[in-house]
């Protein structure tokens, strides 16, 4: 069975991706491999980040003297809300929206805030947005053969906050 790495120290994002792909792959995360350098997402796109996450983990685990255990790929995402009414933003920004530092990431509640303060003037009819992930599937010992995946889920920006599912 093929193992696939998630280039996430997150178990709940590694859960969910497990969900859709039940018992096909042997699922691990960045847990499995804590020397593992944080990857800086400074790219200027969803797909840049990812592919950038993605391939310096196969950088750095065919780098590294581990023997067995290593995954046959590495799937990384980003992901974020692209409010029309603010021009796509916060787009590649959304962790870090209400932040003052740049890459410093901020809480959902202050995220929240910020955009509610920023639509409050914004009329019904031009509240569109979308929250868009891109997920970069790389296969160790072949950084050149990254795949990427895009998913795009569009909807509104309501009047006020509601539920307690996150940002956006």
């Amino acid at each position: 069975m093929p193992t696939l790495l998630i280039a996430s120290r997150n178990a709940h994002k590694a859960e969910e991706i497990g969900a859709i792909l039940g018992d096909e792959f042997t699922i691990l995360t960045l847990a499995t491999f804590p020397d593992a350098p944080p990857v800086i997402e400074d790219g200027d796109s969803f797909a840049a980040n990812a592919t950038k996450k993605s391939r310096e983990i196969v950088t750095w685990l065919e780098n590294q003297a581990l023997g067995q255990g290593l995954p046959d790929y590495i799937l990384a995402d980003d992901s974020g809300l692209e409010v029309d009414a603010l021009g796509g933003a916060p787009g590649i920004h959304s962790a870090r929206y209400a932040s003052d530092e740049k890459q410093g990431n901020a809480t959902d509640a202050d995220n929240n805030a910020k955009l509610l303060r920023e639509m409050a003037d914004v009329p019904e009819a031009e509240r569109g947005a979308q929250f868009r992930c891109v997920l970069a599937l790389t296969p160790l010992g072949q950084t050149f053969r990254t795949e990427l995946f895009e998913g795009i889920c569009r909807g509104r920006i309501s009047q006020s906050e509601a539920g307690g599912g996150g940002f956006g």
